[in-house]
């Protein structure tokens, strides 16, 4: 295509006629000048997202297609991803309204048909515009349609000129608008940088259907999956990113808290067999798109796509690919049980996890990752103290050993093994062994790191053990949340310990960050903040007459106060379900009862309880280090002596 003739065939933007500003809550909307202000403030808006909000604003609550959007915002012939642009536009006019995509007050998103701003909007003297009189307000120009020039004798001078001229133009408007990525390409030096870590945000599931959640989480779990088998990328872990599922923030804002220069999202629709996914990679330094591609798959070859995936960012990263490991056959039944599976198991509902993982196994019996669900369904239940632990790790080694018969190479089933091992066999060199077996398989899996950090720390291993869990709160920032807390705790390094803590709350209230973050005061001796910690750490399971009566035992007898509030609780709930002994013993330790404490811990040496392989680690356990029957145990469950 000639100089000329090419710069007759780009459409040109949409234009707009206005009469006057357009308020909307505490926003106005200026298309004369392409100002929006909040109050006296100038919001900054990008051209595009700027004229996608105009466009919208003159619908006055009509719906805006996908298709009109492209039509008047790009033009039917410009070769861009346009769809990636849409939903990038609507994220930055959602976050310069500060509009909460899940409870709307400006852009309401109609799933797979487009978008519609709800607000009410008013001319300059207050009125409230109708329908007719927003669209006689801003009149929106029609987009030219493509007209090929007749081209003239190109042996003229001057019209080499005027080609050559044509021709910057061109270059300066593709800049301008980045059209094909062209700026990022033209000016990557000064734009973007290698990625040396990634997160992949929850992918945005736009099938309509509220129940199709568990398939774009699983989706979103796999693509890390694969991703982090490039060990040259340090890949957030699902917890993390997870986080920001449905959270409109700034990619910047999420990129800092998240520890991480490149940012993948995008969407996935999944209908009548088929799998439609969108991608995008962000250089988030400077919130600069680099790479974009949309993908159509039977549920079949939907399989195989993290992989593919993987590969092409890492070019996209400039970083070395990933080993390509033999593709199994994994029948998409299977797929989509194990993916339901994931869902519920994160959510921890292990009883409908397991009932998703064992239909996984009846689909496919050598579906090596469904029989490592079921072992973490297991493992999980006997760490939390929620059926006895003899029972649950007996099942959850029997499927781990079956999902390492199947798939040696599974990082996850050897960090189950290296658990069961840790917490249930107490044979700490075996757990460390199958612990890093995990790591060298996958040093980007923060699990393996976490385990490896428990191992250290029983072996009194400190310094070693609180290096490994600064490692995975490295790679995954915000799972475990109590994990890097504790483990100053363990280091008997309080202070850090409550920075960390403090920090956490503030960002995410949880009950087990307020726990521990109430252990972490009552050590220093700070009581009322330990109460008032305590107090919070209910709160956030609103269960405010817990709350109420903590501090109503603390203004009365101080922690003692407290802590016969918290063991009479445990001991009314015991008569009704099952309680692990160590839960006890904790309680009867905080009040100092020296032979009941004894007494549990003995009863959850019978029982073999998980926590006890950190009982010297505890603080609350300090005041029993001289007592003969606490060094037995000590000797009994194989560790070595710290006192």
């Amino acid at each position: 295509m000639k100089p000329a003739e090419c710069y007759t065939s780009i459409p040109k933007a949409v234009s707009f006629v206005s009469s006057g500003p357009i308020k909307f809550d505490e926003f106005t909307l200026d298309c004369d000048r392409y100002e929006l202000q909040r109050g006296s403030d100038n919001v900054r808006l990008e051209k595009i997202p700027m004229e996608l909000l105009i466009l919208l604003v003159s619908k006055d609550g009509k719906l805006a297609t996908r298709e009109e959007i492209i039509h008047h915002v790009w033009g039917k012939d410009v070769f861009v991803d346009t769809e990636h642009g849409i939903n990038t536009a609507i994220r930055k006019i959602r976050q310069a309204l500060k509009d909460d995509p899940d409870k709307p007050r400006f852009v309401q998103t109609v799933t797979g048909k487009g978008y519609r701003f709800i607000a009410e909007c008013k001319n300059g003297n207050g009125v409230a515009l109708t329908a007719t009189a927003a669209q006689q307000h801003i009149s929106v120009s029609p987009v030219k349609e493509k007209q090929i020039l007749p081209l003239p004798n190109n042996n003229s001078p001057k019209w080499k000129v005027i080609a050559a001229l044509a021709f910057v133009v061109i270059v300066g408007i593709l800049v301008a608008f980045n059209l094909g990525g062209l700026r990022e390409r033209l000016f990557s030096s000064n734009q973007i940088g290698p990625i040396h870590s990634l997160a992949v945000l929850p992918l945005t599931n736009l099938s309509g259907d509220k129940s199709q959640e568990y398939f774009s989480d699983g989706i979103t779990d796999e693509l890390i999956t694969a991703l982090a088998q490039n060990h040259s990328l340090r890949v957030v872990s699902r917890t993390s990113a997870m986080q920001y599922k449905g959270v409109n923030k700034p990619l910047p804002e999420i990129a800092r808290a998240l520890g991480v220069d490149g940012i993948l999202e995008g969407s996935v629709m999944r209908t009548n067999g088929q799998v439609h996914v969108n991608l995008q990679l962000i250089y988030a330094p400077t919130d600069t798109h680099i790479w974009a591609q949309s993908y159509d798959r039977s549920l079949n070859d939907a399989i195989s796509l993290p992989e593919e995936v993987s590969q092409t960012i890492a070019t996209q990263a400039r970083t070395a690919p990933p080993t390509v490991k033999p593709q199994r056959y994994i029948n998409p039944e299977a797929h989509d049980a194990y993916l339901e599976g994931r869902y519920f198991w994160f959510m921890e509902d292990f009883k409908r996890s397991q009932q998703y993982f064992e239909r996984a196994t009846q689909l496919q019996p050598d579906y090596a990752a469904a029989w490592d669900g079921l072992a973490d369904t297991y493992g999980a239940a006997a760490v939390d103290w929620i059926i006895p632990p003899a029972e649950a790790f007996a099942k959850s080694e029997q499927y781990a050993r079956k999902a390492l018969a199947l798939d040696d190479s599974l990082p996850e089933a050897h960090t189950s093994l290296g658990a069961i091992y840790l917490f249930h066999y107490w044979d700490w060199s075996k757990a460390e062994a199958e612990s890093r077996k995990a790591i060298e398989l996958d040093p980007n899996f923060a699990l393996g790191h976490y385990i490896l950090a428990k191992i250290l720390f029983v072996q009194n291993r400190d310094a070693e053990g609180l290096q490994e869990q600064k490692i995975s709160t490295q790679i995954d920032p915000l799972s475990g949340p109590t994990a890097l807390g504790v483990a100053y705790i363990y280091n008997r390094q309080i202070d850090a310990a409550i920075q960390d803590l403090n920090q956490r709350a503030q960002f995410r209230p949880d009950f087990w960050i307020e726990f521990n973050l109430s252990t972490a005061f009552r050590i220093k001796g700070e009581d009322a903040k330990a109460a008032n910690a305590l107090e919070q750490a209910y709160l956030t399971r609103n269960d405010t007459k817990s709350a109420e009566a903590i501090r109503l035992a603390f203004k009365k007898n101080g922690m003692h106060g407290v802590w016969e509030w918290s063991l009479d609780r445990e001991l009314a709930r015991a008569k009704t379900q099952y309680v692990s002994p160590w839960v006890l013993a904790w309680q009867y330790a905080e009040l100092q009862d020296k032979e009941q404490t004894l007494a549990k811990l003995e009863d959850a040496y019978k029982e073999h309880s998980a926590f006890l392989v950190f009982l010297q680690k505890e603080p609350v356990f300090g005041f029993l280090h001289s007592d003969q029957r606490y060094r037995t145990l000590v000797k009994n469950i194989g560790l070595q002596p710290a006192y």
